[in-house]
């Protein structure tokens, strides 16, 4: 399991981390989201042992990460930006790794050949950005960790590549109960692999929940009246958006939804649907709505 206890990080004055807590619990897919500037690839750094907190605790399975060998032995990171060295190529990139990690297996890496379709031996640095992202998978799952931390994961990987490093890395899950936390914009893709969520924003966690409950307990309705104005709603509903057009009415409420409809009933609406949230409506309105919602700009 992975801990972050109110961790504090800043830098020349500006705090980037601001007593940021979450829990990533074993075996999970834990998605991390926020907009630019939230603090995911700071966390993400002391995650992966890089930066020292200011104050706070980083912890995986009760041991601070920082300085802590016998931890990153059991984890792998892939940045957004994967370091390499520029003239080596994948094999020897392998061997560099198998010294760093015991459980580094050599069956996996010539397995996964037939996964990669790259030139061991040609030099990483003239291969482009989607084959070098292929490489430092090919290397990382074949280190066979524990815990695996991934920013942006699948930039620059075409759409079957993409399908097929999500299967892999989904099969460790299962297989071996790999714990993955991935930080990414891709809210689409996170809402097919993830189980867990952390809304992130001004270094801090504003929302940790799973997937489910989350989608659970915010509601998309679409109302309908038989009158030509909208009649009070119920004052006790937590309401975060509401849109109309024409006679058909849009609201995102967060609270259950069988209470939401069931209280919405009192309105005498003659249409009364809800509608599955998306992860990236759940994001924007978690975030203030539609003050995050995209603007029309007049030119």
């Amino acid at each position: 399991m992975i801990e972050v206890k109110n961790v504090v990080k800043s830098f020349d004055g500006f705090r980037a981390l601001d007593g940021l807590t979450m829990t990533v619990p074993h075996g999970a897919v834990y998605g991390l989201v926020g907009p630019n500037g939230a603090g995911k690839s700071t966390i993400i750094r002391h995650l992966a042992g890089i930066y020292r907190q200011d104050s706070g605790d980083v912890l995986v399975d009760g041991q601070p990460v920082y300085e802590n060998t016998a931890v990153k032995r059991r984890m792998a990171v892939i940045g957004d930006d994967w370091y390499y060295f520029p003239q080596s190529g994948i094999r020897e990139m392998a061997k560099f790794y198998a010294g760093l990690y015991p459980a580094f297996s050599w069956e996996r890496y010539h397995k996964l050949k037939e996964v990669f379709p790259l030139d061991e031996k040609l030099m990483l640095r003239r291969m482009s950005k989607g084959m070098q992202k292929q490489a430092a998978f090919w290397l990382t799952v074949c280190c066979m960790p524990e815990y695996l931390i991934l920013d942006e994961p699948v930039d620059g990987l075409d759409p079957v590549m993409r399908r097929q490093v999500w299967s892999l890395l989904l099969g460790d899950v299962a297989e071996r109960g790999t714990t993955v936390l991935v930080s990414s914009h891709n809210l689409r893709e996170l809402e097919d692999v993830c189980d867990h969520v952390g809304i992130l924003n001004h270094g801090k966690v504003l929302l940790e929940r799973s997937l489910s409950d989350l989608q659970d307990n915010t509601v998309k309705l679409q109302v309908a009246y038989q009158g030509v104005t909208e009649p009070p709603l119920p004052a006790e509903l937590n309401i975060l958006h509401r849109s109309h057009v024409g006679r058909v009415y849009t609201y995102i409420i967060r609270g259950s939804s069988r209470e939401i409809m069931r209280r919405m009933q009192i309105t005498e609406p003659v249409l009364l649907e809800s509608i599955p949230l998306t992860l990236e409506e759940i994001f924007i309105y978690e975030l203030g709505g539609v003050d995050y919602a995209a603007k029309d700009i007049l030119l």
